[in-house]
Parts: C-alpha cells; sequence; structure tokens
C-alpha cells in the first residue's frame, strides 16, 4: 500500500482557501495526477485543502472522503501557563487587549535557542512528559490523530502492534491524503516512532508537495512503512512555477524579505 501526503496550495490563511498562486500550483499537480495511480482519496475538512484537492479530483472523477483528524494539528501552546516556556516563542507573542493575557499559539514553531536547552523534545518518549507539552493540549490532540491514523490503517489491512505493523490482509492501494504539514508530520513520527517535533522541526514541505510512504513486508505479516520522498514538487519544476515559502522561515537572519 502507498500513501501519498499531499500538502495544500499556497494559502490565503485569512479565508481559508488558495491564493491565486496556490490555485496554479494545484493546478499543475492536477496535471499528473492521473500518474499516480491513485485508488482512494481522503481529505482534511479546512478549506484549503478541499480546494486544492477538488482539482486532482476532478481529473480523476473521484470524491474524497472527509476526516476531521486530517485537519491541520490544532494543539495549542498556553504562554501564561509557563514564564519558561515562553522563551520558545519569544518572538511570535501576542496579548489580548482586553484581558492583558497571552494568546494561546500553535506549538511546533520553536525557537532554536529553546530546543538547544531541552533535548527530551527529540526523545521518542520523553517529550510527552516535557514541561512544553504539559502546558499545551498537544499530549490528547496527538493522541486522538495516531488513534485516528491507527485506525484508519486497521481498516485497510495494516494493525499495529508496538513498534511495528501486522498484515492481516494487505493491498496495493494507492491512498492519497490531501491535508497539511502539521499533520503529515504528526502522521510521519508515528509510522516512524519518533517524536512529532523531530519531524516538525527537521522537515519542511512545500505547498502541494507530495510525501510517499509505502508498506514493506518482509517477512510474511510483518510491515515497516518506508518514506520513499518528502516534499517532492516535480509538478511545479514541470511547469516552471517556484515553490511557495509558506511555512518556512528564513535561510539567513539578514533575509528581511522572507518570514522570521
Amino acid at each position: 500500500m502507498r500513501l501519498l501526503f499531499i500538502r495544500h496550495g499556497d494559502p490565503d490563511y485569512e479565508h481559508d482557501t488558495l491564493t491565486e498562486k496556490g490555485k496554479v500550483e494545484a493546478g499543475l499537480l492536477a496535471d499528473i495526477i492521473d500518474t499516480f495511480g491513485i485508488d482512494d482519496v481522503y481529505q482534511s475538512p479546512l478549506g484549503r485543502a478541499r480546494d486544492t484537492a477538488r482539482y486532482s479530483l476532478d481529473v480523476l472523477g473521484k470524491e474524497a472522503v472527509t476526516f476531521d483528524w486530517l485537519r491541520e494539528f490544532p494543539a495549542e501552546f498556553d504562554p501564561n501557563r509557563s514564564e519558561n516556556v515562553r522563551r520558545a516563542y519569544a518572538n511570535e507573542l501576542k496579548t489580548d487587549p482586553e484581558t492583558g493575557e497571552y494568546q494561546k499559539r500553535i506549538v511546533w514553531d520553536i525557537l532554536p535557542s529553546y530546543l538547544a536547552e531541552h533535548p527530551e523534545l527529540f526523545d521518542a518518549n520523553a517529550w510527552r512528559e516535557s514541561e512544553l507539552v504539559k502546558t499545551s493540549d498537544m499530549l490528547s490532540k496527538y493522541d486522538y490523530v495516531i488513534a485516528s491514523f491507527d485506525k484508519f490503517l486497521e481498516d485497510n489491512g495494516y494493525r499495529r502492534e508496538g513498534l511495528i505493523y501486522r498484515a492481516g490482509q494487505g493491498n496495493d492501494k494507492v491512498i492519497a491524503l490531501f491535508c497539511h504539514f502539521g499533520i503529515t508530520a504528526v502522521l510521519l513520527s508515528r509510522l516512524w516512532n519518533v517524536s512529532p517535533f523531530v519531524t516538525m522541526q527537521f522537515l519542511a514541505t512545500a505547498p502541494t508537495s507530495v510525501t510517499e510512504v509505502v508498506t514493506e513486508e518482509r517477512e510474511k505479516g510483518f510491515v515497516s512503512f518506508r518514506t520513499l520522498r518528502v516534499g517532492d514538487i516535480t509538478h511545479l519544476n514541470m511547469g516552471d512555477e517556484k515553490p511557495s515559502f509558506s511555512g518556512r522561515f528564513c535561510e539567513k537572519f539578514e533575509n528581511e524579505h522572507e518570514r522570521h
């Protein structure tokens, strides 16, 4: 079985849809989508993912099933609960003008200086007990997502047992999931058996990029998921379309035109 995690096109976050560039990107992906041999399509409920999927669905002549757990990973840190952890997001914290309290924020855009002091975030088990996680709703959100993902895989013939999956009745399906970077990072952390902070901090995928994971059954019934490619943008290169910078930070601190 092959899983294709497809990030949405360049986003208009304010309106939860695509920018004009995002529409071009989604169209270029649709131009080659029938080469993937896709059997089933699933999508996030958020507009930017559904709008991206629609271009490809029209070409494939298929409809997508929507899963709530494929929405962008919604875990948030509460800065009001820890002065220490606030340092992890020091350059992005905002306060409510009426209450004066800090506004919650997504968990994964952590400053490197904080990460350097907290190696437990990269440990496959210790991240769960970290102060950052305990001052957020990440653990409950993460466990919900991976439980839903494991149920989805089991429905397709692969049951989680410890650190691997067992094949009941495997298949050769190609399954596309139109979703988001953050949720893809979480799902990959489950398949790789690593802390989600590893995938969140050390991967970046451009809008409409394709990440491909395939089952490998070297021993009868024992299955590993191997990642063949991460963030592939062949379709953008073919269309001479520069990938969007969305989701990335400045390559050099002096690059004022790039996100800091």
